[in-house]
């Protein structure tokens, strides 16, 4: 550990959501940011810009192939991983057997080799990981967790869970990395990985058994030319076909992303599925990537009764709109343009429906990021205390590595049941979580 007063933290991969992170650590008196990690100088030198702005010293740009020398050279106490997904593990790693303690974003990793080697080396060193995931800290998602853990529908016999992305949001999954399977994990991983730990954090149950079906049936060549939606370039930046095009996002038009990405660049369907848990329930699970409205629908039924939640996160979007976050995040920092509203509704057998009271925001993930980043770092005011949602029987919702390798479980079932066409059990996947 570090003699000064400060936890020394290094944060790896400087894209926008990194960005998170850097500004949360500046802004707390017990960490500072000694170090930052990425191929790109640009990108770091934008995060260092972020630091100057909070009043705090530069920190060390570091390359990737040097990360070992980074730890011990810079005497880093914690280390936040916010790379491409497959590259977590090769900083997890080393971070852990450094005696660092590591908050890594979700997905934990994308495959199961990289999972066991995670799970190996903090079961060898006994340090300690965390996956940020932040919907577990969404106050709404915690009263849906306080209202099962109280017993308010009695044994939860089944989950219908249906999530929404508009193609302003779908696409942005298929334009940049997150669309090659190999750094990503594919959507089943990388998005909804967020969605299997909410259920299995929900239920406090894990996942046992996965069937389903998915197809690439809206974006990628060969349904674009099928939907007359594909146009003629290379690239969208600067070229005229893209200047009308709903699916083009333009980097220059945002300050921050220009900084982030346009100015760094010489450095650098559908899917459902039934899911079985332990205990017996069941979910049936549907992400939809090109849907008119942004959203998602969750229904528990119970022995007790049943438990509704819809929440609409952007009732519909014009078909060009403009990036205009102060961060260059094009979702989840922000409001979304024609942001509708939540509604809980819990149904007990025999009794009137009870529309439940909720805490609700549009921005930070619906209140998320800053109740996670309190949850990770201590609260910017110490003399502060977090209000949770949370009943006495519910948990703390930071999630662990365990909790990482059963999303991530989950995830890997469903590429393989799309692959072969077969049933999957999780625990095969992933045989050192249990």
């Amino acid at each position: 550990m570090s003699r000064t007063p400060h936890l020394r933290a290094a944060v790896v991969g400087t894209g926008h959501r990194a960005q998170l992170f850097t500004r949360a650590l500046a802004a707390r008196s017990g960490h500072r940011v000694a170090a930052l990690c990425d191929p790109s100088p640009t990108r770091m030198a934008f995060h260092n810009r972020l630091l100057a702005e909070a009043g705090e010293p530069a920190a060390a740009q570091w390359e990737p192939e040097h990360f070992a020398d980074l730890l011990a050279k810079e005497g880093i106490d914690e280390v936040v991983v916010t790379t491409v997904d497959a590259e977590h593990d090769r900083y997890i790693v080393p971070a852990l057997e450094a005696g660092c303690r590591v908050v890594t974003e979700k997905p934990m990793t994308v495959d199961a080799d990289r999972c066991a080697r995670i799970l190996d080396t903090v079961g060898s060193t006994g340090n300690s990981l965390t996956v940020a995931f932040n919907y577990r800290f969404n106050p709404v998602h915690e009263k849906v967790r306080a209202l099962i853990a109280d017993g308010a529908i009695g044994e939860i016999l089944s989950v219908h869970f249906e999530w929404l992305l508009d193609t302003r949001h779908g696409a942005d999954y298929f334009r940049r990395w997150h669309r090659e399977k190999h750094l990503s994990g594919g959507l089943m991983v990388h998005k909804s990985s967020h969605h299997f730990d909410l259920v299995n954090w929900w239920l406090g149950d894990e996942p046992q058994d996965v069937f389903g079906y998915g197809r690439l049936g809206f974006y990628g060549r060969e349904a674009g030319e099928r939907h007359g939606l594909r146009r003629d370039y290379t690239r969208a930046h600067g070229a005229d076909p893209a200047a009308d095009d709903p699916f083009a996002l333009d980097l220059g038009a945002d300050d921050t992303l220009r900084a982030l990405y346009l100015d760094a660049e010489r450095d650098d369907g559908y899917m459902a599925l039934l899911v079985r848990h332990a205990r017996g329930a069941t979910m049936t699970y549907h992400l939809t990537a090109y849907s008119p409205w942004e959203g998602y629908r969750v229904m528990f039924n119970g022995s007790g009764g049943r438990l509704e939640l819809e929440v609409e996160e952007s009732r519909w979007q014009a078909p060009l709109t403009g990036v205009t976050s102060a961060s260059g995040a094009v979702h989840g920092d922000t409001a979304a343009d024609h942001a509708g509203g939540a509604r809980l509704t819990l149904r007990p057998l025999w009794q009137p429906p009870v529309d439940v009271p909720l805490v609700t925001a549009h921005e930070a993930h619906g209140g998320g990021d800053p109740r996670m980043l309190d949850a990770l770092f201590g609260p910017v005011d110490p003399g502060t205390t977090p209000v949770r949602e949370d009943s006495g029987a519910a948990t703390h919702p930071t999630a662990t590595e365990r909790d990482g390798a059963l999303a991530l479980g989950v995830g890997l079932a469903a590429n393989r049941c799309f692959e072969t066409g077969r049933p999957v059990r999780v625990r095969e996947l992933i045989p050192g979580v249990w």
